[in-house]
């Protein structure tokens, strides 16, 4: 499929009106359709032959959750967990400062790899030390909830 000429990639600037309408209305299809092993036809623009996909709850469930964040006007980056990120992609991601973010390294809670000079850390050890920063926020918070409860 071609791309017209006035097109941009989402990667590196906020989705227009135009986009954020058009990924709701993608959402709502692939909802309507995202039971069990759904298969959806699409047209291509140079084509008139119809095309079934075959889309995955797996599948449904990622592409609904990208056009979410694009359909509420939010940037999205997709990140493979393979991925070797630098201490300031790391940092953005976690959104707290670089520096910080090198602090968490020397105390060796989030792994790294040396690559010369530069840490290097996978985007998976990453995604791993998030899940179980928010699983602690939660229960302090929980904690906090049921302590505000027993005050009155």
């Amino acid at each position: 499929m071609t791309m017209p000429a006035t097109a941009q990639e989402l990667g590196g600037r906020l989705p227009s009106a135009t986009e954020q309408d058009a990924a709701n209305h993608l959402r709502q299809i692939i909802a309507s359709h995202a039971t069990g092993n759904a298969k959806l036809r699409l047209l291509e623009d140079d084509n008139s032959e119809p095309t079934e996909i075959t889309l995955t709850p797996a599948l449904s469930a990622l592409l609904m959750e990208m056009l979410r964040h694009i359909g509420k006007g939010d940037a999205v980056t997709l990140v493979p967990v393979g991925q070797m990120l630098t201490t300031q992609q790391t940092a953005d991601i976690l959104n707290v400062s670089r520096p910080y973010l090198v602090s968490l390294l020397e105390k060796k809670e989030i792994p790294y790899d040396l690559v010369g000079r530069h840490r290097r850390i996978r985007a998976q050890d990453l995604f791993h030390y998030k899940k179980i920063r928010n699983e602690r926020r939660s229960g302090a918070l929980s904690a906090l909830a049921q302590m505000d409860a027993e005050l009155f």
